[in-house]
């Protein structure tokens, strides 16, 4: 995952009061650190998987995994 996403998947992430965690491979990382989802490596093609607790958990993994599958506005960013 680029920067760009990366950056786009964490600004959404902030924006929820849950704990938000995402996982690639076995490694999980905070959704709210850039540092932690750049870490990931996710490329076109990986999987993710998103985890959040707290009282907006539902609708925080919603949206993230809609920002994902519509890849995050960029044509060929899409991951599963």
């Amino acid at each position: 995952m680029h920067a760009r996403p990366a950056a786009e998947l964490v600004k959404l992430a902030s924006t929820f009061a849950s704990d938000i965690k995402v996982s690639k491979d076995g490694v999980t990382v905070n959704a709210k650190s850039i540092m932690g989802v750049l870490m990931l490596a996710a490329e076109r093609g990986s999987s993710l998987t998103f985890l959040a607790r707290g009282e907006d958990a539902v609708e925080a993994v919603s949206r993230l995994v809609k920002l994902v599958a519509e890849g995050f506005g960029e044509a060929g960013e899409e991951l599963q």
